[in-house]
């Protein structure tokens, strides 16, 4: 299967890095996922107090934002991580790896900040994705849906 996106995780002169890619380009609809947090449907807090469990969470409900746009996670070029500390950072990767299962990583950053939106809450997580317009998976005369199609032009 020939992928829609380009992973190159070590451009001339960068160390290469297992944790992530350098550089993601593609073609594709782009997709942008609000940063996710560890609440279940109800609202609720998953986890509090518990890194690894939000970050299991977090990488549930990213799944699910990314299902509602038709992609998945090998759609992904870009994770960003705020932490409200960095030491749950491999939490972090192991619930991306996890989620990611042997598909190429993104680019990702990751950020220690101060606080999020909730004291309990540990982590957010937001993605960017691009879908191909036709899957590899799909036949020639099955065209994915246009319903919401936004135009991005370059304004000089």
């Amino acid at each position: 299967m020939t992928s829609h996106l380009t992973h190159v995780s070590a451009p001339e002169g960068l160390a290469p890095s297992p944790q992530y890619s350098h550089v993601v380009w593609g073609t594709g609809r782009f997709v942008a996922i609000s940063g996710q947090v560890a609440l279940d449907a109800s609202g609720a807090v998953v986890g509090v107090a518990d890194p690894a469990a939000q970050a299991r969470q977090v990488f549930a409900n990213l799944e699910r934002c990314l299902a509602a746009a038709g992609a998945g996670f090998g759609d992904v070029v870009k994770l960003t991580y705020f932490l409200t500390d960095v030491a749950h950072l491999p939490a972090v990767r192991d619930a991306r790896d996890a989620a990611f299962a042997g598909l190429p990583l993104p680019a990702s950053s990751a950020l220690q900040v101060d606080a999020l939106v909730r004291p309990e809450l540990l982590m957010e997580i937001e993605a960017f994705a691009l879908v191909p317009e036709r899957r590899p998976d799909e036949g020639p005369g099955e065209e994915r849906p246009e319903e919401g199609r936004a135009e991005l032009r370059l304004i000089r």
